[in-house]
């Protein structure tokens, strides 16, 4: 093991040479570094930069080398003189992410700006642009078959994405203001959005037609935070800032049942995999279980110190598992479904957990956080297994792949990013 030193602070990004003889290192300092990896000798700093250096990548022949940051500009360098030969200018925010083709010739880019540009390397020109969101996303969501992506921002957009990234995405516009529930039916032909704008708008994901709008009349000051369909497609359920939970007909067009208990806002809900029942949280600390057919009160589970953000079921829906927390302090509770018992408490949880999945296989769970990061969670042992880092900002959604081989997040940064289950690799 060798240590590298020389920049003044945090390293955020490492990149090998495609030989392996050399390795770039992108930092807070604003320099990036080139070092030779046999004797640990640093052969050159690059400086350029404005702001703080995030993300580095290599050309497939390793004589460039592109850097980007938070000052919007994406560099490029001659590795063997150690000088720039062009500085890419088009984002308007931070450019968090890079990749060459394997040609070379075309370099692409993700920004905070929610867009994707592709570049022609020998020219330092844009040749496409791939607008998308704009701002902080909330909430993600796979189609039933995993070929699909669809998420949705405070931008009021909806956005419907190829999971392998391989066509622009199809933009839903329709709500008023910030969009934070996005939900797909069990059937892949309708998809579902809750906003700020009192209204639930039922999609055709094949042509971005808006088919049907659901409003809460008897409140129209009510905001929906959260939306989730039942297993069969008839109801859907959708988690207000006001009055609690409300459970829609969706044939019908009406609401079918309204809880009167909960005494504030619901941030997540989700729907048992055997669709009996309804479990969602507020800020007061409780995690509610409800009787999906009539809107029973069944449990109230009590053990967080703050408040409830997130919640998702095992798959074989016996036991849940809540996510929370308070004054930059996480929490994260296993329940027995039935009993209502706390089976674990996780330990040192940092960060608010905003965000969780459970594998299909009942093993494992995901969480992500208000400090950006994603973690892997044994379930059995209660151990984090693995941490990686998510977004620039807190992560507000994630959810696994139908196949249970993939994992889609999005977050503050505007980003979504799908990587690879197993392994955490960003795909």
């Amino acid at each position: 093991v060798a240590h590298l030193w020389g920049h003044t602070s945090w390293v955020r990004g490492l990149a090998f040479a495609p030989d392996g003889t050399r390795l770039a290192s992108a930092s807070r300092d604003q320099t990036v570094r080139l070092w030779d990896v046999a004797s640990g000798r640093c052969l050159h700093t690059l400086e350029g930069h404005t702001d703080r250096v995030y993300s580095v990548g290599w050309s497939a022949d390793g004589r460039t080398l592109a850097s980007t940051g938070f000052d919007a500009t994406i560099w490029l360098w001659d590795v063997e003189r150690g000088s720039y030969r062009v500085v890419l200018q088009g984002h308007s925010a931070a450019v968090y992410s890079l990749a060459f083709t394997p040609d070379g010739h075309s370099l692409l880019s993700g920004s905070e700006d929610g867009t994707l540009r592709v570049w022609d390397v020998a020219r330092g020109q844009c040749v496409r642009l791939v607008q998308g969101h704009g701002s902080c996303l909330y909430d993600v969501a796979w189609s039933p078959d995993g070929t699909l992506l669809a998420s949705a921002g405070a931008d009021t957009l909806v956005a419907v994405w190829d999971a392998t990234g391989g066509t622009p995405p199809r933009v839903l516009r329709g709500h008023g203001w910030s969009v934070e529930g996005v939900a797909w039916g069990p059937d892949g032909k309708t998809l579902a959005s809750g906003g700020w704008d009192n209204a639930i708008r039922l999609w055709d994901p094949a042509t971005g037609m808006c088919v049907q709008v659901l409003r809460d009349t008897d409140h129209p000051e009510n905001l929906f935070r959260s939306v989730a369909w039942s297993p069969d497609g008839r109801l859907l359920a959708s988690g207000r800032s006001l009055y609690g939970l409300q459970v829609w007909d969706v044939t019908a067009h009406t609401p079918q049942w309204v809880s009167r208990e909960h005494p504030t806002m619901i941030r997540r809900v989700a729907w048992s995999p055997d669709g009996t029942r309804l479990a969602c949280g507020g800020d007061e600390g409780s995690l509610y279980v409800w009787g999906a057919s009539d809107g029973a009160l069944l449990a109230r589970l009590q053990g967080h110190r703050g408040m409830v953000a997130s919640v998702a079921w095992s798959p074989d829906s016996t036991r849940l598992v809540s996510g929370g927390g308070s004054g930059g302090s996480g929490e994260l509770f296993l329940w027995d479904a039935h009993s209502g018992e706390c089976l674990h408490t996780f330990a040192n949880v940092p960060g608010t957990v905003l965000a969780l999945d459970w594998s299909q296989h009942g093993g494992l769970l995901v969480s992500g956080g208000s400090d950006g990061m994603l973690r892997w969670w044994d379930v059995q042992s209660g151990e984090c297994v693995r941490v990686r880092d998510g977004h620039q900002g807190a992560v507000r959604s994630l959810r696994i792949s139908p196949d249970g081989h993939q994992l889609a997040s999005c977050g503050e940064d505007g980003a979504v990013h799908v990587c690879d289950l197993e392994s955490a690799e960003r795909l």
